[in-house]
C-alpha cells in the first residue's frame, strides 16, 4: 500500500475514533442524572391517585370537636413536619378558632357550621401525635404580626441543630411576611421571608429572622417569597419559591430556588441563589420554570424527590388550576423542568369552590405512596358573603388529602 494511501486510512481511523468519543461523551452528557444528591433520574407522572379519607376525615373529627373553645375548625396553606418524638406538627396560615355546631345550620341544611363572629386568626399549628391523633392546638396566632397591617403565614418546616455540630435540636419554619394592600393584592402584598425557631419538645417561639426583605424591588409582582416547598439532597437543602405575577393578572407565577446547607436555615448568609447560571449568595434570583402563561405555577406549590428525580406539584394554569392538579419532573432543582404532565382532578364539595395549595407531606408517605393535600375554599374568597359561606359549612376551609403513585413517563 502506497505511503500517502496508509497516512489517509490511519488519519481517517483517527477521526472515527475522536468522533466516537465525542459522540459517546454528548450521550453520557445527555443521560439524566442527578446532580446534586445522587441517584438515576427518569422521567416522573402521575400513575394513579385515591381519596385519603383517614387523614381527611381525622382533621374533620378535630375541626368539629367542641370540647376546647380555642383550638383549630378550619385552617389553609397546610404544611407539616415530623418531630423527633414522633409527633407532627401542622401549619397553617389563616385560620377560624372557636365552637363548632352540629346541623343542621341556620338555613336548615345538613352541615356543621360555626359563628360568622368567630375569631379568625393569622396563622396556628396544630400537633398530631405519633399514632395519627390531633391532639391540641398551640395558643394562636404562633408567629405574631411583625407590624401594623402587616401578618405572617408559615409554610415549609425542618428539624435541625439549634447550632451546627449541636445535639439540641429545633425546629425552623419558613415563614412569609406580606402586608395589606390594594387590589390586586387582595391577599396582601408579598414583603420578606423569615424563619422561625421553635423550641422542642415544648414548641415555644424563640425567634424570627429576616431571610429576605423584598421591600425594596418596586414592582410587587416580581417579589420573591421563598419556603412553599423544602427538599432535602446531599449536603443542601433546597428551598423553593414563587413570585405574585398571578395577582398581577397572568395565568400562572414562575418559581425559583434557593440552596442552604442543611441545618442552617436560619442563617441568612447561609443562603445562595439561583441567577440563571449559577449559585450566588448575593444576585437578583432568576426563574426556573414559568413563561407567565401556560406553564409555571400557583401561588403555591410542592416540591418531592423521588429517587433522583425531583417532582412538582401545582396547580394547573388557567381556568383549569381551579379544580386540576399537575406535575412537572427535572433531574436538578434548577432544571430543565419537563412538563406539565398528566394531570388529575381531587374531589371537592358542592358549590362554588376552588381547590388550591397542593403540599406533599414526606413523613405520610412510604412504599411507593405519596400523601398530598390540597385546601378547599369558596370561589369568591374575599367578600362577607365568602365568610357567611365558610361559616355555613365548615367543610369548605379544611385540608383534603389524596394518595397517589408516580410511574414513568412525561
Amino acid at each position: 500500500m502506497p505511503d500517502d494511501a496508509r497516512a489517509r486510512r490511519q488519519a481517517g481511523t483517527g477521526l472515527g475514533i475522536i468522533l466516537a468519543l465525542v459522540c459517546a461523551a454528548v450521550l453520557l452528557t445527555a443521560l439524566p442524572d442527578d446532580r446534586e444528591g445522587g441517584g438515576t433520574c427518569a422521567a416522573r407522572t402521575v400513575r394513579s391517585w385515591s381519596a385519603d379519607t383517614r387523614l381527611t376525615g381525622e382533621f374533620a373529627r378535630y375541626g368539629d370537636d367542641a370540647t376546647r373553645m380555642d383550638d383549630w375548625t378550619g385552617g389553609d396553606g397546610t404544611h407539616s413536619v415530623r418531630l423527633p418524638d414522633g409527633r407532627m406538627l401542622w401549619l397553617f396560615s389563616d385560620t377560624y378558632l372557636g365552637p363548632v355546631h352540629a346541623p343542621p345550620n341556620p338555613v336548615g341544611e345538613s352541615f356543621a357550621w360555626r359563628d360568622t363572629s368567630a375569631p379568625l386568626v393569622r396563622n396556628s399549628a396544630v400537633v398530631m401525635s405519633a399514632s395519627g391523633r390531633l391532639e391540641s392546638t398551640l395558643p394562636t396566632p404562633v408567629f405574631p404580626d411583625p407590624g401594623p397591617q402587616q401578618w405572617r403565614w408559615p409554610v415549609a418546616a425542618r428539624v435541625e441543630p439549634r447550632s451546627p455540630g449541636s445535639s439540641d435540636q429545633v425546629v425552623r419554619v419558613l415563614l412569609w411576611t406580606r402586608t395589606t394592600g390594594q387590589a390586586p393584592w387582595i391577599y396582601g402584598v408579598p414583603t420578606a421571608t423569615e424563619v422561625a425557631t421553635l423550641s422542642l419538645p415544648d414548641l415555644r417561639l424563640e425567634g424570627i429572622r429576616t431571610i429576605l426583605d423584598q421591600r425594596s424591588v418596586a414592582d410587587a409582582s416580581q417579589r420573591v417569597l421563598y419556603g412553599t416547598s423544602a427538599v432535602d439532597a446531599g449536603e443542601w437543602t433546597y428551598v423553593f419559591g414563587g413570585d405574585d405575577l398571578q395577582a398581577a393578572s397572568r395565568p400562572a407565577s414562575q418559581a425559583y430556588v434557593a440552596r442552604v446547607p442543611r441545618g442552617r436555615l436560619g442563617e441568612p448568609g447561609a443562603w445562595e441563589y439561583w441567577d440563571g447560571k449559577q449559585w450566588a449568595v448575593r444576585a437578583r434570583a432568576k426563574p426556573v420554570l414559568g413563561d407567565g402563561q401556560r406553564r409555571g405555577v400557583g401561588s403555591a406549590f410542592t416540591v418531592v424527590r423521588d429517587g433522583g428525580t425531583y417532582v412538582l406539584f401545582t396547580m394547573a394554569a388557567g381556568t383549569e388550576g381551579l379544580t386540576t392538579i399537575t406535575s412537572y419532573w427535572a433531574c436538578s432543582p434548577t432544571g430543565p423542568w419537563q412538563g406539565p404532565t398528566r394531570s388529575f382532578s381531587p374531589s371537592l364539595p358542592e358549590g362554588e369552590v376552588a381547590a388550591y395549595n397542593p403540599q406533599a407531606h414526606p413523613a405520610l408517605s412510604g412504599d411507593g405512596r405519596l400523601v398530598l393535600s390540597y385546601d378547599v375554599n369558596w370561589l369568591d374568597a374575599t367578600g362577607a358573603s365568602a365568610q357567611a359561606n365558610l361559616s355555613r359549612n365548615v367543610s369548605l376551609y379544611r385540608p383534603r388529602f389524596v394518595t397517589l403513585r408516580l410511574g414513568s413517563g412525561s
